[in-house]
Parts: C-alpha cells; structure tokens; sequence
C-alpha cells in the first residue's frame, strides 16, 4: 500500500508543479509587458515630473482653488499627479502615447483627455474645475 500512496503523491507533485509552471510564465509574461509600457511611458512621465508645465499646472491650480474658496490637494502616485478639490479629481496619466488626463467625480471616471504639455495649463485646471461651481 505505502507503494501506491507514495506513487499517487509523486503524481499530484507532478500535476501540481506542471500547473504552477504555467501560472508563473503567464505572471512573467505579464511583468514584462508591465515593464515594457513603463519603460515606453518613461520620457513624458519625466517631463511630467519636470517639465515647467507641471510647475504652471500646480500654480493655477492654487489660484483656481482659491477664488473658488477649494484647497486643491496634490500627490504624485508613482509616476501619476494627482490633483483633488471637494469630490473631483484630476489625474496626469504618462503613457506610451503621451500624458493622458482622467477627470474623476466621486468614484467613477466621466471622461479623459490627452494633455499638451506645451499648452495652458491654467486651461486645464479651468476645464476641470468649473463645473464643479456650474
């Protein structure tokens, strides 16, 4: 008997490894793919970051807010900004193609944009605020 309990185990070893080694190369695929968008998105997540638009953006953000009597919070998650008053958000998305902006209001997205990040600034902080006082 200990024969055949030790031959059953060897193949549910055998089952079981066989299953894990296809769980850990999609997981793999996916951390690769992950890397490689990072990777693609990295020049405007650094002009994000950097750039004199960001800068503006923040500035007229505070402006904005505060005629409008609305403390604007900012936060960086990774490499995405994120700018919030009352129950909007605005997040600076970089990706492959370019920064993208999200408007969020409560917990769903309404709609989103790609950013030029040579343009106004205070544009875009108009766009996404002015609703809020409508």
């Amino acid at each position: 008997m200990s024969f055949l309990d030790n031959l059953e185990n060897n193949l549910k070893s055998l089952e079981s490894s066989g299953q894990g080694r296809e769980g850990a190369e999609r997981e793999h695929k996916a951390r690769a793919s992950a890397r490689a968008a990072a990777q693609a998105a990295a020049p405007h997540a650094d002009a994000l970051r950097n750039g004199p638009f960001t800068a503006e953006l923040l500035k007229q953000a505070a402006r904005v807010g505060f005629a409008m009597r609305t403390k604007v919070h900012v936060a960086w998650l990774g490499s995405t900004l994120r700018l919030e008053a009352r129950h909007r958000r605005l997040e600076l998305r970089p990706t492959a193609a370019g920064v993208v902006a999200v408007y969020i209001e409560g917990p769903t997205e309404t709609r989103t944009e790609p950013v030029d990040l040579n343009g106004s600034a205070e544009a875009l902080v108009r766009g996404w605020l002015q609703p809020a006082s409508a």
